[in-house]
Formats: structure tokens, sequence, C-alpha cells
């Protein structure tokens, strides 16, 4: 059976992110499993029904797929699903790569590119990295924190160019070859089946990058 998450909290569908924001701390702070009384599947469900109903993409999402953006993992699963408007099917051929445009959001378009490589998706730039995982951090916070909200700063290693090479994995005063992996065109062509038909992926060489040398 679909959820209603403005049923869960107790609020209408036209109810202001204020009206959201206050039916879901007293429902918090009525069903928290650390409280005598409190019950800790109800507060999974206020915590997701907010979750949904706080964020302002979420919401809008929720309000025009209903039970289908459930389905799909909207209340913690796709960040960005857009559906299909505005999609562009006129590149759609089977006897070549595709070249496809539209709004798919930053988890479809990764979806797209793994299975076509860069000519789906609107197609990445020779050369330029594709995007890097998302961080994840734990952080424990007390009941207040979770009800009113907090900021907490955190330190992260990341890689940077080196200054030695500037990127290019050298020694200093060494001449670039060619990559042989791609021949100095820094992509990397492939015929894909799937259940479209056969098709052309076009990816960056893993090698040099999209550099074309090494």
């Amino acid at each position: 059976m679909s959820k209603d998450y403005y049923e869960i909290l107790g609020v209408s569908r036209n109810a202001s992110d204020d009206e959201i924001k206050k039916a879901y701390r007293k429902l918090a702070h009525k069903y928290h499993p650390d409280k005598q009384g409190g019950d800790a599947t109800k507060f999974k469900e206020i915590n997701e029904a907010y979750q949904t109903l706080s964020d302002k993409t979420k919401r809008q999402q929720y309000d025009q797929f209903g039970r289908t953006f459930e389905q799909a993992g909207g209340a913690g699963g796709f960040g960005g699903f857009g559906g299909f408007e505005g999609f562009d099917f006129g590149g759609f051929s089977a006897g070549g790569g595709p070249s496809f445009g539209g709004n798919f959001g930053g988890g479809f378009e990764d979806i797209f590119s793994d299975m076509f490589g860069e000519a789906f998706g609107g197609g990445r730039r020779r050369g330029t990295s594709r995007a890097g995982n998302n961080i994840q951090i734990d952080v424990e916070i007390s009941f207040e924190e979770m009800v009113n909200g907090t900021h907490r700063n955190v330190k992260l290693r990341r890689y940077v160019t080196c200054d030695v090479c500037r990127g290019s994995g050298g020694e200093p005063g060494s001449k670039e070859e060619t990559c042989p992996t791609c021949q100095g065109s820094g992509q990397i062509r492939k015929t894909v089946r799937s259940f479209f038909g056969s098709f052309a992926q076009v990816s960056t060489c893993p090698t040099c990058e999209g550099r074309g040398k090494i």
C-alpha cells in the first residue's frame, strides 16, 4: 500500500515548510525510540516522510509521481530523477551512436554513460574526467541536533596535481609519448550490444585519461 507522507506528518498537501517542520518536530519528539512509549517503526516513517517533504525537489517529485517515486527510492535513493521531460529522441539511430540530450539528473546520466559511453547524456568533452564517487561520512548527533538541525566541519583528503610532473606522471625533462592504448586519440571506441540494439561506445582512454600522451 502506498504511503501518504502528508498523512504520516498530519499536514495538508499545501502545507508550508514551517508547518511541515513543526509537525515533524512534534511527532519526532513523541515517537523517538529512546523515550518511554516511543515507537521505532513510527519514528522511521516520520523521518522518511520529513526527508522527502522538507526537500523542495523531492517533494515536487513525490507530488508528481506519488507511489512511483517511492518505488524508485525517492526518499533515499535517486537524487535527481527528473523523468523524461525535455528528452530528445531525434538523435536515436540503431545504425550509429546515439546523440541524446535532456535532463536525467546526475544519477541517470552516470547509469547511461556506463552503458553507452560518452555519446549518451549530452556527452562529456574529450579529456574531461568523469565525476568521482559521492563521499559519505558517519557523524553522531544528539536527538536535539537531529530535531533542530546542526552543522559540522569535517576534514577530507583529496588528490591535487603533482607540482613536479604537472600531472603527466613522468620524470622532469622526460619526453611525452603517444598513448599506446588509444593511439593518441584520447578515446576508446567499442561496439556495445544492448536491448536498444548495437551502438558505438566512446569513452575516455583510461591509460592517458584523454590526453593522448603519456
